[in-house]
């Protein structure tokens, strides 16, 4: 079952700090279940009970589009190294696109990145520790550099016509709200 806390604590904050990969769970009312595993510098504790993540510019658009629907979200961090552990972090998600006035404030907390396409907060309900022993050893060997090449070639107009031609629906044909009339 794992150890249960109603907000993050130092020792919560410092273990997230030390990761370089978290998974991100939604779903919508129906359809399929989306987890997707994140890297680069993008994952921020704004306090104790809430955080936020940086979502660039990808091949879909899934956590945006369940968000829409229902604002259930997991954010799961494993440790690879010494100390085995599992963090999940359990709440309810909004979505800010560049275009919501919120977007200035929050974009200020990561690094400038050319794919930039949302951000989502999630406000913590649970949190959940847990032993992570059956999780292997990895190491870390770097950062890829490839989507940031990829956002780089594209240019800001390039990436917002690649939105909307492969970032407007989900695989269940639901919207994702990069659209500005969504």
């Amino acid at each position: 079952m794992g150890d249960r806390f109603e907000k993050l604590s130092e020792k919560h904050i410092d273990f997230i700090s030390r990761q370089h990969m978290f998974f991100v769970g939604t779903a919508g009312t129906e359809g399929f279940v989306n987890v997707s595993p994140k890297g680069m510098d993008t994952f921020r504790v704004i306090n104790d009970t809430n955080v936020a993540w940086l979502n660039l510019t990808g091949s879909g658009n899934e956590t945006a589009a369940h968000v829409l629907e229902s604002d259930r979200m997991t954010i799961m961090f494993c440790s690879f190294d010494k100390h085995p552990i599992i963090l999940r972090l359990y709440g309810n998600a909004s979505v800010t696109h560049p275009r919501d006035q919120k977007w200035d404030e929050l974009i200020r907390l990561f690094p400038e990145y050319p794919g930039a396409r949302q951000i989502f907060e999630l406000n913590l309900e649970l949190v959940l520790a847990s032993c992570g022993y059956a999780v292997p050893y990895y190491e870390l060997k770097g950062e890829r550099p490839t989507l940031g090449k990829w956002a780089d070639s594209k240019g800001r107009d390039g990436i917002e016509e690649y939105w909307q031609e492969r970032n407007t629906e989900s695989l269940n044909k639901k919207p994702t709200g990069i659209e500005d009339d969504a």
